[in-house]
């Protein structure tokens, strides 16, 4: 009996050893598991893009390119692009007198362009409402 003994405690420890590895994978298992659940949602969060504070309106834009121009038009008064672009500013910000000015001066500086002229004669009408 002394043999049948000693096998038994070789084949309890045996199954005691397997006991743990299976208690082993399933601990790390669930640990794992666990740490992707809770990472997962935070890279979704983190990779959703964020929607902006504050949106420029329109005419802030409009109002913003208008003094870019009118700073090239103060180093270069006769800039036929700055002048073009200001009066075409101005009319969409409702500034048909200002407009008005910089399409004279560019039918002086230009007498051969029918466009702006054209445009100056919308201009006038836009001041007369």
């Amino acid at each position: 009996m002394a043999g049948s003994g000693e096998e038994y405690l070789i084949a309890r420890k045996k199954q005691i050893g397997r006991r743990q590895k299976i208690l082993t994978i399933v601990s790390m298992f669930s640990f794992f598991s666990s740490t992707v659940f809770a990472v997962i949602p935070a890279i979704q969060q983190a990779s959703q893009p964020k929607p902006a504070i504050a949106s420029p309106s329109a005419e802030s834009v409009l109002q913003q390119q208008a003094r870019g121009y009118e700073l090239v038009l103060q180093r270069e008064p006769e800039n036929q692009l700055a002048l073009e672009k200001l009066s075409l500013l101005r009319l969409q910000l409702k500034d048909a007198k200002g407009a008005m000015e910089l399409l004279e001066k560019l039918v002086k500086l230009h007498p051969e362009r029918q466009d702006y002229k054209t445009v100056l004669v919308h201009a006038k009408k836009k001041t007369e409402e």
